[in-house]
């Protein structure tokens, strides 16, 4: 392969059964029916991480340079900031991604936490799932300001993830991301899973403001995928990044597959590597 790559979605299955970290568990039988939907070849392929020793093992195998380790914050899945840290330090090909719980911590508290996890931990940016929280709420809700804010005053990117799982349809309406954008011009927004199926509007988002970056993972091999593709190779190729969704897809099948989208040769390297590197400030 020789070139860089730097999937900006990745968890080790053994973090939570969620992932698959447990055999004969209904939530091992959902990851293996998910990554059969995406396109998986082996549906079992997790099984490999159920340490990080294993995952990281996977990692270097298939020529990934650096992997984004994404916490979690929502009621039934939790990784804390700390846990993400103590998984990613002392492995040069992982990078952290911290997360809150606004209505869990409260404003203050998510503030606080925001600044320990990228002070204190070196994580190198912030998730929030709006609409998976105990009180499901739209990206552009107020509560979530003063988080976009600590962000923007930090200099990391946020990370909005959002589409065809959630709880409802309409929380994965586009609209939000583009007044986010606009509140905080400076603010570089990464769009997990690409707002799938919202393809169309959530491109329409990035061309008016190019602070948004999307990240369509997986969702890029599902009917209407091959938009993020022509936009790419458009105005957006500065703002489409590669990501595996590991474990719901295999990373080194995911990496070849992307390379066969039908991105123009001075496309893809700024999809597998460029974009990622300059958004999360690498020095890799």
């Amino acid at each position: 392969m020789g070139k860089k790559v730097i999937d900006m979605r990745s968890r080790p299955s053994f973090l939570h059964d969620f992932y698959g970290a447990t055999p004969g568990t209904n939530e091992y039988e959902v990851v293996k029916w998910l990554n059969r939907r995406v396109g998986s070849k082996d549906d079992e392929h997790f099984t490999r991480s159920k340490n990080v020793e294993g995952f990281v093992e996977e990692i270097r195998e298939v020529g990934i340079t650096a992997s984004v380790v994404v916490g979690r914050d929502i009621p039934g899945i939790r990784h804390t900031n700390d846990e993400i840290s103590g998984i990613t330090k002392g492995h040069k090909e992982l990078v952290g991604m911290g997360s809150v719980d606004p209505l869990a911590l409260g404003v203050k508290g998510s503030i606080a936490e925001v600044e320990r996890a990228i002070k204190k931990l070196g994580l190198k940016g912030i998730n929030l799932e709006p609409g998976f929280g105990s009180a499901p709420m739209k990206a552009d809700n107020p509560l979530l300001y003063p988080i976009y804010d600590a962000c923007d005053q930090l200099g990391v990117p946020v990370c909005l993830m959002s589409g065809p799982t959630s709880p409802s349809l309409e929380l994965t309406d586009p609209a939000p991301v583009g007044r986010i954008a606009k509140a905080f011009p400076n603010l570089s927004i990464i769009c997990y899973h690409g707002f799938y199926p919202y393809v169309n509007e959530i491109i329409g988002v990035a061309f008016r403001w190019e602070n948004v970056f999307l990240v369509p993972d997986m969702y890029i091999f599902l009917p209407g995928g091959s938009l993020y593709v022509e936009a790419a190779n458009g105005f957006m190729k500065d703002q489409l990044l590669f990501g595996s969704s590991y474990p719901f897809r295999a990373m080194g099948q995911s990496v070849d597959d992307y390379r066969n989208l039908g991105f123009k040769e001075d496309v893809i390297d700024q999809v597998m590597y460029k974009n990622a590197k300059r958004v999360l400030k690498l020095k890799i």
